[in-house]
């Protein structure tokens, strides 16, 4: 019995065992690694307060936004060339790497030398250069995840992903336990990172033994026509994501920022889980593009299924419980925060459709797309927030994500139909009915003044009850997709 376990989860048989292998591997490694930084995040931000947890929040995003330039689409690159072509993967791989490092270097001494001149809220010379460390580890190690996901080892990526947390949360509880600062935390998550980074190398080691005999710069060419429209994309994404923390740090202040951050991290949290599905099921999207349309289509139309039977209850209930969960969080400092996390939780329903269909454009070969795409969300957010921010503070920062999502997602989403016109609304109306229901149990709930650890599971089990009543094919969508 152990040994068929471990042969399932460990070796790739079929394309339905291995997307259920590599699901499975995405969403243990990413929920033990989510929980875990969670810790850390909750315990920092109580001991630095608003004010210390925002000046570390406005330092990580600026730094965010300068070394966004030394990936420029090439990780995306690395995992669609590699799944298409295997036999050539050692010569990506090197000859990848070696454009990455150079760009990391570069724009790692870029951000040292010009993110003091940006930031109205004083950053310390000290936590801009460990922010940056932390961003140049994890672009490092993100980029030998992408090459786990091409050759399908998700176990890798989940392994190396709890290291990262598991050391995070360690050397952070540990320091600022001792000496709590902006500085030492950047300084945990800095250890972690670099922990991460080591077990990636380690599993790296037979490409890396021959990074330079396998580097081909021949290859340098169609990889940057393929990778300069996920440059201009990452370079207007990385506005669209960072615009918010840093409108908010020039128009307001520290402590504002450490409200909003604080509101942020149980919708980011909640991202993730989108991403297990999109993750596992982007190489065989990327192997029927253009050859097997009808079974594309198929994919798609389930994997957005399954996408929405999550996003509409996590949205429903977000909003609901928003008071009791920032307090349970974050103490009674953080209340502010209520309003802006009610608001972001429609952006649940609009992320959790983004990845599968940008990964569905990208392996159509169609990544142009995905620059206006950006360019909408980028732009839209820098005027919205420009408007809103002076008027509401963080609650108009968040409202301005709202419309900003809803646009381009459904620009992309429109482009996505024009090449392999999928459709999904038949397949929601249950779930709909069915959050609804959760929402008034909620509700119900509340008015007992039942505590919130007992409200989340019984409000899941309202869900799905409803789900079986209404006779939703939830598993046997899930047995579709992983047997195609």
């Amino acid at each position: 019995m152990f040994k068929k376990i471990k042969l399932f989860l460990f070796q790739n048989k079929t394309i339905k065992q291995t997307i259920v292998k590599n699901t499975f591997w995405l969403s243990f490694g990413e929920l033990v690694g989510r929980v875990l930084r969670v810790g850390v995040v909750i315990y920092a931000a109580r001991v630095l307060g608003a004010e210390g947890w925002g000046i570390f929040s406005y330092a990580i995003t600026f730094a965010a936004m300068f070394t966004i330039f030394s990936d420029i689409g090439l990780s995306s690159v690395l995992t669609r060339e590699v799944a298409k072509d295997p036999l050539n993967r050692n010569r990506y791989f090197s000859t990848i790497l070696v454009f990455k490092m150079i760009l990391v270097i570069i724009f790692f001494a870029v951000t040292l030398l010009t993110v003091p001149y940006f930031t109205k809220i004083p950053l310390s010379r000290l936590l801009i250069f460990l922010t940056a460390l932390i961003l140049v580890f994890d672009s490092l190690r993100n980029f030998g995840n992408c090459l786990f996901r091409a050759v399908e080892k998700m176990e890798r990526e989940a392994l190396i992903n709890i290291v990262t947390q598991g050391v995070i949360l360690i050397a952070g509880m540990f320091i600022l336990f001792k000496y709590p600062s902006p500085e030492n935390l950047a300084l945990a998550y800095a250890i972690g990172s670099a922990g991460g980074l080591l077990v990636s190398i380690i599993f790296l080691a037979p490409y890396l033994k021959k990074i330079f005999s396998h580097f081909d710069k021949t290859l340098l060419k169609s990889i940057f026509i393929t990778a300069y429209p996920f440059a201009l994309g990452g370079v207007l994404g990385a506005i669209m994501i960072n615009t918010d923390t840093i409108m908010i740090g020039w128009f307001k202040g520290a402590q504002e920022v450490g409200f909003y951050s604080a509101a942020q991290k149980p919708i980011l949290f909640l991202y993730v889980f989108s991403g297990f599905i999109a993750g596992a099921i982007f190489p065989a999207l990327a192997r029927f593009a253009q050859k097997d349309n009808e079974r594309f289509r198929f994919l798609l139309e389930k994997g957005l299924s399954l996408i929405f039977l999550l996003a509409l209850p996590f949205s429903v209930g977000i909003f609901l419980i928003a008071p009791q969960l920032i307090y349970f969080l974050y103490g009674v400092e953080y209340q502010p925060a209520t309003t802006t996390l009610q608001i972001l939780a429609a952006t649940i329903i609009t992320a959790y459709s983004s990845g599968m269909i940008t990964n569905s454009i990208f392996a159509y070969n169609r990544q142009k797309i995905l620059i206006g795409y950006a360019a909408i969300g980028a732009l839209g957010n820098v005027i919205l927030n420009a408007l809103f921010i002076p008027l509401w503070g963080i609650e108009g920062a968040a409202i301005s994500t709202v419309f900003t999502q809803i646009l381009s997602i459904g620009y992309a989403w429109k482009k996505m139909k024009e090449i392999n016109n999928f459709s999904i609304f038949k397949s929601v109306k249950k779930p709909f009915l069915a959050a609804l229901i959760m929402g008034g149990a909620v509700v119900f709930f509340q008015w007992l003044k039942i505590p919130l650890l007992i409200t989340i599971p019984s409000a899941a089990l309202v869900y799905f009850g409803a789900l079986i009543i209404f006779k939703e094919k939830l598993f046997g969508e899930i047995r579709e997709i992983i047997e195609i």
